[in-house]
């Protein structure tokens, strides 16, 4: 199978930006979209991403070899609707949702088995749209493709080559796999950092101190709670099976653990912690993103007085380096170095230990 015409259903931060990188990589394809909101379809087309745009599902379709679903389930299944009266015969589609179950079941409703791959590009941002969209967001991303079992051989392959020519990381599973493993390794540790938030703010004084001396490894683990509320209500409904499965024997490690703490067992906490911290540092290093974005960050040694932090920054910014966020640690309980640096992308954060080494700083950086 050749692509030569690529359509999008959906023209927001996930769908701009594989657009956006499909351009920059094979500037010949031809790229047309649908989306409610004209000024994406209007930004899209005058930076050359688009080659047409439409408000609605028209027969502008008729010509692409593969379709990107890139709306919300519900939304996706209502443009298949549409799109199959209107597309080729041998056009694929494929999706971007972190749930696969509910689409690969209304695609066998809509008996298009044959012409379905199932896709999740385990990359986002805490903005949305597309005019944040970026050609570089999938870059080293793992982007999961789920085809249905009729899907031609040929299918699979040619959307598997496009992904990676994006520079992102096509890995091939069943869709109920998928949504097995992204219950535990996505959807159940944004619950969890959901829940200690609320435990710990249900369980503060009026003056709020745990709120004040929250840090270290308490916002490490909650920070994902800052996701978007309700794309997590609906990733609660739609892989809700195994997402209670999960949960339940989550709910049982931690009842194991409260009972080897209550009867002072120190064999089996001994146990329980060096076999989790043995996994934990057999966990490669990679560049590859995965489906909790990637926290880009440094620890340095400061001495307090006046203008310290004021040099950092001048250091970093005469070598081109871009600071997402900075600030003072206070509680260090958990980590090294009084002063945290964030950055935009892993290469920046190398840098920036680097430059800072270079004039004698002591510098801690996240594993």
């Amino acid at each position: 199978m050749t692509i030569k015409t690529i359509g999008f259903a959906g023209l927001g931060l996930i769908g701009g930006s594989i657009a956006r990188a499909v351009r920059r990589v094979h500037p010949d394809m031809h790229i047309i979209a649908f989306d409610t909101d004209r000024n994406s379809l209007t930004a899209a087309l005058s930076d050359g991403t688009l080659n047409q745009a439409h408000d609605t599902l028209s027969t502008g379709f008729s010509q692409c070899d593969i379709i990107f679903l890139c709306a919300p389930v519900n939304f996706n299944v209502q443009n298949l609707k549409i799109l199959k009266d209107i597309a080729r015969k041998d056009c694929i589609f494929t999706d971007v949702g972190s749930v696969k179950s509910p689409i690969h079941k209304a695609v066998s409703q809509l008996q298009l088995e044959n012409r379905f791959i199932g896709g999740h590009p385990m990359a986002g941002s805490e903005k949305s749209g597309y005019a944040s969209a970026s050609d570089r967001l999938l870059e080293n991303a793992y982007y999961i493709l789920t085809p249905c079992a009729g899907v031609p051989a040929g299918a699979t392959d040619a959307l598997t080559r496009l992904v990676s020519s994006i520079s992102a990381l096509p890995v091939l599973l069943n869709d109920r796999r998928h949504d097995q493993i992204t219950a535990a390794i996505s959807h159940l540790p944004h619950i969890i950092a959901y829940t200690l938030v609320n435990l710990v703010k249900d369980s503060d004084d009026e003056e709020q101190t745990m709120r004040m001396l929250a840090a270290g490894g308490f916002k490490d683990i909650t920070r994902i709670a800052s996701s978007s509320p309700v794309m997590w209500q609906q990733i609660c409904n739609e892989n809700r099976e195994n997402l209670l499965d999960t949960l339940n024997d989550y709910i049982h490690s931690l009842q194991n653990i409260a009972r080897a703490i209550d009867l002072d067992d120190q064999k089996a906490l001994q146990g329980f912690f060096a076999a989790a911290k043995d996994y934990r540092d057999s966990i490669p290093r990679s560049k590859a993103k995965g489906s909790i974005r990637p926290l880009y960050e440094i620890y340095v040694e400061l001495i307090d007085e006046s203008g310290a932090i004021a040099t950092i920054a001048t250091i970093l910014a005469t070598n081109g380096i871009s600071i997402k966020n900075i600030g003072i640690v206070h509680n260090r309980e958990f980590q090294e170095g009084a002063l945290r640096i964030e950055f935009y992308e892993e290469d920046a954060a190398q840098k920036a230990a680097a430059h800072l080494r270079k004039f004698h700083y002591t510098v801690h950086e996240r594993n």
